[in-house]
């Protein structure tokens, strides 16, 4: 599948897109993605849009773990200022809304938002997959086990790639079933996984393509890579880089990142590659 239907209106991935995180939070783990203020917020996704961004994805709960635990009105009352106002200033813009909760996201949708990006897979809100069928939104379906406070206490796997296949296979079946036709799969880099195991399952990337759904990787400046060389997040954008280049050889139509520009340059080296190799690679 190349295209996701977002308001009736076809987009594209057969060309990879660069999808901007735009954290409406005062916590998450990169304090460069932080956005404290509505004013903020609608500052970043103005900056990303400018520089090429396809897709802006606004959250407002952290998901690293010890986040604290935001409330779903106070999860709402941070996004719906931003969601509204982007609406409004940038019309044709597709906007992703990253909350594991069916209120906010259909509050969400509501409110303009185009696609719903649940890290839980709907594994903590037993709504969310109703919730998706009824709105018709593109759904981002991530693996993770736990949540964001428990994941890795849940790193135990018989097989990695064969279960992370399958514990994906079984809600992707259900999606279908209820007439949900444009999902989004996300290996969920850095949840549930350890840091060999996300390596492990980053170079068996390409075996996602059993599921015939775009592939989404968020790498950015996470823990795989930042504990790797002992640095900071804010010390990770070139490995970033370097592993969205592998991501994009391996299949991915998706990347979500904090530094939009970097990635555009990404995604424009690899299509002249690609291009000069007819496009083979």
């Amino acid at each position: 599948m190349s295209t996701i239907n977002c308001r009736g209106r076809l987009v594209d991935l057969s060309r990879p897109k660069v999808m901007a995180i735009v954290n409406v939070t005062p916590d998450s783990f990169y304090s460069g993605s932080r956005c404290s203020t509505t004013e903020a917020a609608l500052a970043r996704a103005d900056e990303a849009l400018a520089q090429g961004a396809d897709i802006l994805d606004l959250g407002a709960y952290s998901t690293r773990p010890g986040a604290a635990e935001v409330p779903a009105e106070e999860e709402w009352q941070r996004l719906q200022p931003v969601v509204t106002e982007l609406r409004h200033r940038h019309p044709q813009a597709v906007i992703s809304i990253d909350t594991f909760r069916s209120s906010v996201a259909e509050r969400a949708v509501d409110a303009g938002a185009d696609i719903i990006n649940d890290v839980s897979g709907g594994t903590l809100d037993d709504r969310m997959f109703d919730t998706v069928a009824r709105l018709q939104a593109p759904y981002i379906l991530m693996h993770m086990r736990g949540t964001p406070a428990t994941m890795q206490q849940h790193t135990n796997y018989n097989n990695l790639l064969a279960d992370v296949i399958s514990e994906l296979s079984r809600p992707l079946r259900r999606l279908t079933d209820l007439g949900v036709h444009d999902v989004i799969i996300d290996p969920g880099f850095g949840f549930a996984k350890t840091l060999e195991q996300n390596y492990e399952l980053f170079a068996h990337l390409a075996e996602f393509s059993v599921f015939n759904c775009p592939v989404l990787v968020g790498i950015s400046r996470k823990s795989m890579i930042y504990k790797l060389f002992g640095i900071t997040p804010e010390q990770s954008l070139s490995a970033t880089a370097a592993l969205n280049m592998l991501a994009l050889q391996s299949g991915a139509s998706i990347l979500r990142v904090h530094d939009v520009l970097e990635a555009v340059q990404v995604v424009k080296m690899w299509e002249m590659v690609n291009q000069a190799c007819g496009g083979n690679i």
